[in-house]
């Protein structure tokens, strides 16, 4: 299969195991038991030293819903700062209004400030009320390149049918990451599915 597996990886160790076990590149976080909080720094840095494979790195302030606060979102553009000063080469972050919309000024406020780091909006766009129309806005904002999503269910496989038309209607856009209970034992069935060209999991190369 000619695919990008990510691996989600919760700290130095999970991802040295993770590039070890031929992941294509990881996504690092902590607190993966509340879906990803912003690493500590020393991780980051000694991460991106001794790994050989691309790291996205989290920026995500606190758990939850994904409303910021004017403190929230300085501490997200100072870790930003930081990411862009040690050579990270993408950052994963998604910001939502009290409607449940993309927050798109604030989305394209903060891409300004990561650019000219990759960027990908997380599965902040499964909690939109419109999953397509939330796309459709954030496809102005020029500096997001990826999208990780579930198709606003619980898992990839019962997603299936929004990923594919995401796919369909945004692949020009966007590289289209799927993501959702997808592992090692699973992903030829979920690719099989969905044929997508990236998928996303903790444990997708294995329980690291």
């Amino acid at each position: 299969m000619n695919i990008i597996r990510e691996a989600c990886v919760g700290s130095v160790e999970q991802a040295m195991i993770a590039e070890k076990r031929k992941a294509d590149r990881v996504e690092l976080c902590s607190r993966l038991d509340l879906d990803g909080l912003t690493p500590d720094r020393k991780i980051i840095e000694r991460t991106m030293n001794l790994l050989s494979i691309p790291v996205k790195v989290m920026i995500r302030p606190k758990s939850g819903n994904f409303i910021y606060s004017k403190q929230d979102i300085l501490k997200m553009e100072s870790e930003i700062d930081f990411c862009k000063k040690i050579g990270v080469s993408e950052v994963v972050f998604g910001m939502l209004n009290e409607n449940s919309e993309v927050d798109i000024e604030l989305t394209s406020a903060i891409a300004k400030k990561a650019a000219p780091m990759d960027i990908t909006f997380h599965k902040a766009i499964d909690r939109v009320n419109d999953i397509k129309h939330g796309l459709e806005r954030l496809s102005n904002v020029k500096e997001i390149t990826s999208i990780l999503t579930s198709g606003g269910k619980d898992s990839a496989l019962n997603g299936q049918d929004m990923i594919k038309d995401i796919i369909k209607q945004f692949a020009s856009r966007f590289k289209i990451i799927a993501a959702g209970g997808i592992t090692d034992e699973n992903l030829n069935l979920v690719h099989s599915c969905i044929d997508s060209t990236e998928y996303h999991g903790k444990r997708i190369v294995g329980q690291l």
